[in-house]
């Protein structure tokens, strides 16, 4: 007996409208993505949509459309912005003098500076689960964790981990899982409970970073 036919979720476009030039459009491409990210925060992925986004930037609908053709396009716009900026992080770190650097050093410095870029981006953890859920935003998900495990790879090989490359973008993808992981609870946490989540982070940072360090094989 045959199979039923399957259907494919067609994808939504992601590209906005027209890259706004004037000055007031920029503002106003802006104030959407600010909406958003507060609409993300206050109603939820699954309630967003762009009747609601509409209706609290104070345009119509069709207005709306002439910036981004759907909701996933916005979100993809404010993951697309929150990734420029963990880039931004990923170069600074890199200028550092890391081989002059002690471990305690680096590792205080390196979450602080990951730790502020999250705690700016507005409704972060939401964005984040809607980079990873969904499909139109994968790709977001994708280049991110590329991004950080290469540029991490290196970094560790300043900081004197002499290993062979897959070895260090091992470690470095474990680095991403738990800085990333850790980073989304302690900016939901009280600052009592945040301080006390970032000594252990920074406890486990250095259990593995010395590890290799002290093992060059």
């Amino acid at each position: 007996m045959a199979n039923p036919p399957t259907t494919m979720k067609t994808m939504q476009s992601v590209s906005p409208r027209s890259e706004p030039v004037q000055s007031r459009s920029i503002k106003r491409a802006q104030q959407i993505l600010d909406v958003t990210s507060e609409l993300l925060e206050t109603v939820g992925l699954n309630d967003l949509n762009t009747a609601i986004i509409a209706k609290e930037v104070g345009i119509s609908v069709g207005s709306l459309y002439h910036y981004f053709p759907n909701k996933h396009a916005i979100l993809y716009a404010m993951g697309k912005s929150w990734l420029d900026s963990i880039e931004e992080v990923l170069k600074d770190i890199q200028e550092w003098r890391l081989e002059e650097m002690t471990l305690p050093d680096f590792i205080d410095q390196v979450v602080n500076i990951n730790l502020r870029t999250y705690r700016q981006q507005r409704a972060v953890l939401r964005l984040v689960q809607a980079m990873f859920s969904v499909q139109e935003l994968r790709e977001l998900d994708e280049r991110h964790d590329d991004m950080v495990i290469s540029k991490m790879a290196k970094v560790f090989k300043r900081l004197g981990l002499n290993k062979h490359i897959r070895e260090r973008e091992r470690i470095a993808r474990l680095y991403l899982e738990v800085t990333h992981s850790t980073y989304l609870v302690v900016v939901n946490q009280n600052e009592r409970r945040a301080a006390r989540t970032l000594d252990d982070l920074k406890l486990m940072l250095t259990s593995v970073l010395e590890r290799h360090l002290n093992d060059p094989e």
